[in-house]
């Protein structure tokens, strides 16, 4: 059984992918239950020795932090806090990304500036390995005081509240949970409440999702691309190093070297060349594609960053002796950049269909649509369609979230993020972008075909013959959406 013990120790995206996709089960290390420990041990002592009102902690939340709360009542303001905040709607968000919210969540907490009890993050730590997974919505976080409603969802099961899917897929509400698993609902202590519910962790889920998503889409885009070009007669020469050596952007230096592999040993591309130019959708594919590499690079490098941070507010400092209200659940620094990668995505996406265009358009001795009997057949003519339809939805979903803010909270949160929403959208592009170029590799295969009996590169000609084995070579027309759907996942392969 493979274990990640969560500890303070570097995060990094491709280990949470590793995690969820493998199966992992979670471990709290030593070092994360001392932290804990010890951070919820400072709270209460400072609580006990305090007259003065802490945040959160004493008092209400949000503008209702003006009124004082009862020692008596602390756990039961928490609990409150919890109910009243679900209040998510729309669609449920997917599995794979709630299981990476908590476990963001769990790891945030562990660090020990957040005050909450080892039990409430041991039971999180359960629930993952049990393979309950609490049913969160998609719509109702801003982005500002963290994701206050879709983390409200996930923590709500903590108290017997909520709905979960279990392990076998059943869904049943949190009380039901507990008795199934014979656990007793946690008894939030003071601040535990805040703890659980501020921070970005559903944002930075959904980024995370998307980032290692995107990793493997720009990869795949250049193989694409590579056979795309060879099946058009393109040309190799925008590709020499000299050339991006000039305009060192690390991403296009990158993609031209890539697609000089990919075509390494192709007899395609060494044809005598009676064009002396290429579109740009051919021969700007370093200059586009690398251009969101280093997108990526950036936006991966700012996640990176709050995956590894305590998110929540107020932010508990032993070691300082402060307790101090502050703004660290503001999705401000990653709201920009998901935004920034939706439009990556969405402009992969455009350069692909793009490409699509051109190897149906009946250039450079392919046929019209792609298919040997034009007329009766119809051919590849609708896939383009399809493909115009999903980049024109991207462009869409493109438009920045984060340009927007709606103040709540009577006021008192008179700037927020929207980075929810940005991430939402994030999610759909980066889906879209699979799809689209999905329908390219559908294209290019077919329309390489033609070119036979000479034949691409080794490496583009080994892609080509595993597609085969899952989509066929169309002569005549067929029933085509299956087949787009058996690229998509040849692509996640």
């Amino acid at each position: 059984m493979n274990i990640h013990h969560i500890s303070a120790d570097h995060l990094s995206i491709e280990r949470v992918g590793e995690i969820i996709n493998q199966g992992y089960k979670l471990a709290l290390s030593d070092d994360a239950r001392e932290r804990i420990v010890r951070c919820r041990k400072y709270l209460d002592e400072k609580i006990a020795s305090q007259e003065e009102p802490v945040y959160g902690v004493t008092t209400g939340f949000g503008s209702l932090c003006r009124v004082s709360i009862s020692k008596e009542q602390l756990s039961q303001l928490q609990v409150n806090l919890m109910k009243s905040h679900a209040c998510g709607v729309g669609e449920r968000a997917p599995k794979d990304i709630v299981r990476i919210m908590m476990l963001l969540k769990i790891q945030s907490l562990s660090y020990g500036y957040s005050g909450s009890k080892l039990d409430t993050v041991q039971r999180l730590v359960d629930m993952f390995n049990a393979d309950i997974t609490p049913i969160v919505y998609r719509q109702g976080s801003l982005g500002a005081s963290g994701d206050l409603v879709p983390l409200a969802h996930l923590c709500l099961p903590l108290v017997g509240e909520g709905e979960v899917e279990m392990a076998d897929g059943q869904v049943i509400s949190g009380g039901e949970m507990l008795r199934r698993m014979n656990w007793q609902p946690i008894e939030m202590a003071s601040k535990e409440g805040l703890a659980l519910l501020n921070g970005t962790q559903n944002m930075s889920a959904f980024a995370v999702w998307a980032i290692l998503q995107a990793m493997r889409l720009s990869d795949w885009a250049d193989k694409i691309a590579a056979m795309s070009l060879d099946a058009f007669d393109g040309r190799i020469e925008p590709f020499t190093h000299a050339v991006h050596a000039v305009r060192p952007h690390q991403g296009q230096i990158d993609t031209a070297r890539n697609m000089r592999q990919l075509l390494e040993g192709s007899e395609l591309i060494k044809m005598h060349k009676v064009h002396v130019q290429d579109p740009y959708s051919f021969r700007c594919v370093p200059q586009v594609h690398g251009a969101v590499k280093d997108t990526l690079a950036y936006v991966k490098s700012v996640i990176d960053i709050e995956i590894n941070s305590a998110t929540d507010n107020p932010t508990v400092c032993p070691d300082e002796d402060l307790i101090i209200s502050a703004g660290n659940f503001h999705g401000e620094p990653i709201a920009l950049p998901i935004d920034f990668l939706s439009i990556a995505m969405s402009e992969l996406a455009n350069i692909s269909e793009r490409r699509i265009y051109r190897l149906i358009s009946g250039q450079r001795g392919l046929p019209d649509f792609l298919v040997a009997n034009p007329g009766l057949n119809s051919g590849f003519m609708i896939t383009q369609y399809a493909a115009a339809s999903v980049v024109s939805l991207n462009k869409t979903l493109a438009m920045p979230a984060s340009t927007d803010s709606i103040p709540s909270c009577q006021d008192q949160e008179d700037l927020v993020s929207m980075g929810a929403n940005a991430a939402i959208k994030l999610q759909k592009v980066v889906l879209n972008t699979e799809r689209v170029l999905a329908i390219e590799l559908f294209n290019a295969a077919q329309a390489l075909e033609f070119r036979f009996p000479k034949k691409s590169s080794p490496a583009i000609m080994k892609i080509h013959e595993a597609f085969r084995k899952e989509v066929p070579f169309i002569s005549d027309d067929v029933v085509m959406y299956p087949l787009i759907e058996k690229a998509v996942q040849f692509l996640r392969k």
